[in-house]
């Protein structure tokens, strides 16, 4: 025979905050005081000192909270993908009903497999040279464009625009937006990087010249989790944000995220508004240094009046009173004449007296000159007249010719019967030579 079933007792009906102050003891009297070991995700510290994060591995995640007292103990600054043991009590946040790991101490446990792949690119990179300082270029001090690349619906587009637009809301911002989180998000902004470059080097213009459209680029995200941020660890970004033809500004997470892109940017800014600050020098600045320079310029301008001013006044002074620069001048010339004067009185007493002199001195030289001058001409007389060949003659000396008048003055020169003529001191002797003879 079948007996008729027993009706199910109940279930007894709980109130929220009973049930989980339940659970809470339950999980007291079985696994507490309980360690954990696990990748951190998700760190952040309050204003107040405490510290809020997750504890996970490749099965499952864990949220935490250490508060201020134990965070004040510790030996080391926690950072996301870190490998850690942390030590506390498992409990139940009753006003949520949330799972929580109250951590009491920590410790590193190693790095956490992110962190080393973070680790292992990073000094890849580096020693590729890629972080080189030399190679990072100073920002253009007043760009004429700006490009933006990040995500349409990040919160980090609001705050760059935002800053942007309070700063220098007459320079014109291009954006290209991108992917900035999961899988897809490093081909993403690769992509849009590449296209922001061809902005950059200069789009053809209506002249066939080039037209620079942005002098700087923002590369940009809000905070975030490691895995949030772990496009910027990508290898292709890196090397397509070092190959940027004009200075790259990298402005990812908050203060204390390190991305590769970071290091590959020629300059790194802690938050995207700080990025955006970065490259925009508030208009009041400029327009301050444009009203200093047009002071100085005023200045500068009134000066070189004053002077020319000056220098006027000084010439319609002098110019004012001609009659007393006649005076001068003719004072000058009377000066000038009456030296003249003097200098020609001078002249003509010296030539007088050299004159005077020669009269005197004319007659006595004339005299001399006459008796030296005889004197010369008869020693000349006299060497002539010895010379003169009749004087010769008379000593009994002849002088013999022949028929063609050439003297003869050797034997050889006539032969027997030769007509000669011989010429003495008073007259002349024709002769037959009878016998020529050699003495």
């Amino acid at each position: 025979m079948f007996e008729s079933p027993q009706p199910a007792a109940a279930p007894r009906i709980w109130e929220v905050g009973a049930l989980c102050r339940a659970i809470a003891d339950a999980l007291e009297a079985r696994f507490n005081p309980v360690a954990v070991r696990g990748e951190i995700t998700g760190f952040s510290r309050a204003s107040s000192g405490h510290c809020y994060f997750s504890i996970k591995d490749a099965n499952g995640q864990l949220r935490c909270a250490m508060f201020r007292r134990a965070a004040g103990l510790l030996d080391f600054s926690p950072r996301d993908g870190e490998l850690v043991e942390v030590r506390g009590r498992l409990g139940v946040y009753e006003a949520r009903g949330d799972l929580q790991f109250i951590v009491e101490s920590m410790q590193r446990a190693g790095q956490g497999a992110l962190f080393e792949q973070f680790l292992r690119l990073k000094a890849q990179l580096e020693g590729e040279g890629l972080f080189d300082p030399r190679r990072k270029r100073p920002l253009p001090v007043q760009p004429r464009g700006i490009g933006l690349i990040t995500s349409l619906g990040a919160a980090a587009l609001h705050d760059v625009v935002t800053a942007l637009r309070r700063r220098v809301p007459h320079i014109p911002v291009v954006l290209i937006p991108a992917q900035v989180q999961g899988a897809a998000a490093p081909q993403s902004m690769v992509t849009a990087l590449r296209q922001m470059y061809a902005l950059a080097e200069g789009e053809a213009s209506a002249d066939g010249g080039t037209t620079p459209v942005v002098d700087v680029i923002l590369l940009v995200r809000g905070g975030g989790s490691m895995e949030d941020l772990w496009a910027f660890n990508d290898e292709q970004l890196a090397r397509t944000i070092v190959q940027s033809p004009v200075p790259l500004v990298s402005g990812v997470g908050h203060e204390t995220d390190f991305t590769i892109a970071d290091f590959c940017a020629d300059l790194r800014a802690p938050t995207p508004t700080a990025a955006a600050e970065l490259v925009a020098q508030p208009r009041e600045v400029w327009l301050g240094a444009l009203d200093l320079l047009a002071d100085r310029l005023e200045s500068a301008v009134q000066r070189q009046i004053d002077l020319r001013h000056q220098r006027l006044d000084q010439a319609a002074q002098r110019l004012g009173r001609p009659s007393g620069l006649a005076a001068r001048e003719q004072l000058r010339l009377a000066r000038c004449a009456q030296r003249l004067r003097h200098g020609m009185l001078l002249n003509l007493e010296r030539l007088a007296l050299k004159n005077k002199a020669l009269e005197a001195d004319f007659a006595q030289k004339t005299a001399r000159h006459i008796a030296l001058q005889s004197d010369r001409l008869e020693r000349a007389r006299m060497q002539l007249e010895l010379l003169n060949p009749h004087l010769v003659l008379q000593r009994g000396y002849a002088l013999l010719t022949d028929s063609h008048g050439h003297a003869v003055t050797s034997v050889g020169q006539a032969r027997l019967g030769d007509a000669l003529r011989a010429t003495l001191a008073d007259g002349v002797l024709d002769v037959t030579v009878d016998h020529p003879r050699l003495l």
